[in-house]
């Protein structure tokens, strides 16, 4: 919608049929250019610092100096010559004018968010670079526009103030040319890294094969080892042959194990590790260094409410009943606890089953059962088988 008369702008062809065909146009209205579109234009004129074109339809519209490009132009007539054919971006109607206002700035962008429309369609990954951050989040430089990435989707070890100016890979997780919002996540990306890793090493992985890794976090069940790209659980059970309070005792983060894959669940996944399979099963020994009847000496090494746990032999612990532990504590005024060596005899003994009973007294004689306090738990070396 244009009103206007042919001197409010300054045409450099005269007085001429092209001038008067133009004096006609200025008095017609266009109808059907929504904001958004890109439409060829042609120069026509001037009028005052701004150009004056025509998108079509009858229609002439306003573009203005600063929506002439990106930089400054002394010399707009010069940069853009009556009869220059160009696209344009329409950004609004001015009411008051009745005229469209378009820019030329504004056309590459449109193109770059059609662009990114595609590439969120087919979920694809820009390289972007980190301008600055603010609350909530870091702003990066998606082609000349402005995009968003808040803190919720960054996967960085770093501070943020030490990416700035660096690159990140990203998707788009939305898209709103109209307001000018462009959100965008680079966890997407690292998720679906991890998943094609994921696929990778499962491929790679057979029951029974060793692997280093690296132990990454630990947990009251177990300990997560990162295999590379893929974490597998070495769940407590699996860590040694012996009694483990807490992974804790006998790993910590950073640590570089090596550990046998006793399960594969590619559909869950999930990978099953164990470190203490790569060693003698203890109870497949037992059987020929202790029998019934057998004095021997044991350290405590957990106390519950029917008995407490004894280890007899490396990695293989018998149970002392809790009516011979209070028995003997009354006897010899004293309190047993976790870490004591004592001197025992073995009442039941049942390796096939995994099971050894404990006594104090095995002939029925007062004082057949010795105690010795010591200072402290079994070694961390000892710990280890």
């Amino acid at each position: 919608m244009v009103q206007a008369s042919s001197q409010s702008f300054q045409s450099t062809q005269g007085n001429n049929p092209q001038a008067e065909a133009f004096e006609a146009l200025l008095n017609t209205y266009g109808h059907g250019f929504e904001r958004g579109l890109v439409v060829p234009a042609l120069v026509m004129g001037y009028e005052g610092n701004g150009v004056v074109v025509d998108i079509g339809a009858k229609t002439l519209a306003i573009l203005p100096p600063r929506e002439v490009n990106h930089g400054h132009t002394d010399n707009i007539p010069e940069l853009l010559p009556v009869g220059s054919k160009l696209d344009v971006y329409v950004m609004r109607e001015d009411d008051h004018e009745e005229r469209f206002i378009v820019s030329r700035k504004r056309v590459s962008q449109a193109r770059t968010w059609e662009e990114l429309a595609d590439l969120l369609k087919n979920d694809g990954t820009l390289h972007c670079v980190v301008t600055g951050s603010v609350k909530g989040g870091v702003l990066v430089d998606v082609q000349g526009l402005r995009g968003f990435v808040p803190a919720s989707h960054l996967r960085i070890r770093e501070d943020i103030s030490e990416i700035m100016g660096k690159e990140l890979p990203l998707k788009i997780i939305n898209l709103d040319p109209q307001n000018n919002n462009l959100i965008l996540s680079h966890k997407k990306v690292v998720q679906d890294q991890v998943a094609e890793q994921r696929k990778d090493v499962f491929g790679k992985l057979e029951v029974g094969t060793l692997v280093e890794g690296d132990i990454v976090r630990l947990t009251d069940f177990g300990a997560f080892v990162d295999l590379g790209g893929i974490d597998g659980l070495l769940p407590l059970s699996q860590m040694s042959w012996r009694w483990v309070e807490h992974p804790s005792d006998l790993y910590k983060i950073g640590d570089k194990v090596t550990v046998e894959i006793i399960g594969v669940d590619p559909d869950r996944g999930r990978i099953s590790l164990s470190i203490k399979s790569q060693y003698q099963d203890p109870w497949n020994e037992v059987s020929n260094a202790l029998g019934y009847g057998d004095k021997v000496e044991g350290t405590l090494t957990r106390i519950k409410h029917f008995g407490a746990f004894v280890e007899v032999y490396p990695g293989v612990e018998a149970l002392l009943p809790s009516k011979e532990m209070a028995d003997y504590e009354s006897a010899n005024s004293i309190q047993l606890k976790q870490g004591d060596r004592i001197a025992v005899y073995i009442a039941k003994f049942q390796p096939e089953e995994r099971r050894i009973a404990l006594s104090f007294n095995l002939t029925g004689e007062d004082g057949a059962g010795e105690y010795t306090p010591v200072a402290s738990a079994p070694t961390e070396e000892s710990a280890a088988v």
